[in-house]
């Protein structure tokens, strides 16, 4: 870990919330980073060494994943991690930043801006998961059956890091063992599978158009168009919902963005800046 980084634990809302913090007293803008689910802050470790020159960054662990907190006692509600992060922030003195969120980082970003928009100066959503409705109760009531979370954690280990890495990335020849072992690390105890299985009981359904059409805050939308797991309909639709944002389609991409196309999604969020700042004045 770079020497400039600082990284730790703050109890926000009774829960352990693992960040890493890039501070930079020259820069004049602060990057918020949330990453997707099953996921943590090493999915952002390449757009990080981009970003970092130039602005200040926050990047977080999103209970229950990475390194936070896997609590028996927290509800794990898109609201709840939203209201973490508004927290996490507020403890470092931040305000009026700029929130990146990938995949299920992009529904908290959208719950942030919803919530409290006034914190967010723009925001950057990759791949953002959308319209996804809540689960079935069927599940929901099979998770109160004791040991359930054995079930997860056989439903997560059928297919494994590398074929899920398959999956949401459309240049395979990136995978390595680095990688790997990144994405595998936080799955080796078993308290994550108890969290993840409060998770399927807690989440509710993205944000519907209704609340979408209300938020003001200027987005940018960076898409892949070979995106198995968000397709890039959502995204289109996403961009109609928001109406004060943009969408930008990448060729030959899949769903992980940050991975795949660090430096191209590191310069279209530099134009997008560069556009707002022009618009401003």
């Amino acid at each position: 870990m770079n020497q400039n980084v600082k990284t730790g634990y703050k109890s926000v809302c009774d829960i352990d919330v693992y960040y890493e913090f890039y501070p930079n007293q020259e820069a004049d803008k602060t990057f918020v980073l949330l990453h997707g689910f099953l996921s943590s802050s090493f999915t952002f470790r390449h757009l990080i060494s981009l970003l970092r020159n130039d602005f200040q960054i926050l990047s977080v662990d999103l209970p229950p994943f990475g390194k936070s907190g896997k609590c028996r006692r927290f509800v794990y509600s898109y609201q709840n991690i939203a209201r973490i992060v508004i927290k996490l922030t507020e403890s470092f003195g931040l305000n009026k930043m700029i929130f990146i969120g990938h995949s299920m980082g992009g529904q908290i970003v959208l719950n942030i801006i919803h919530m409290m928009p006034e914190l967010a100066d723009k925001a950057i959503l990759l791949c953002s998961s959308s319209y996804l409705r809540r689960a079935k109760m069927p599940l929901i009531l099979s998770s109160y059956i004791p040991f359930f979370h054995v079930c997860v954690k056989y439903w997560l280990s059928r297919t494994g890091v590398e074929k899920n890495l398959q999956e949401t990335l459309y240049n395979h020849s990136i995978i390595n063992d680095e990688m790997i072992k990144g994405y595998l690390e936080p799955f080796l105890q078993d308290d994550i599978f108890v969290a993840l299985t409060r998770m399927i009981r807690h989440r509710e359904g993205d944000l519907p158009s209704t609340i979408l059409n209300k938020i003001k805050t200027p987005c940018l939308l960076i898409w892949g168009d070979h995106d198995k797991s968000m397709p890039l309909s959502v995204g289109e639709k996403l961009s109609r919902d928001l109406v004060n944002s943009e969408l930008v389609v990448l060729k030959e991409t899949g769903h992980a963005l940050p991975e795949e196309r660090p430096r191209e999604v590191y310069e279209y969020i530099k134009s997008f800046l560069k556009k707002s700042q022009s618009v401003a004045n």
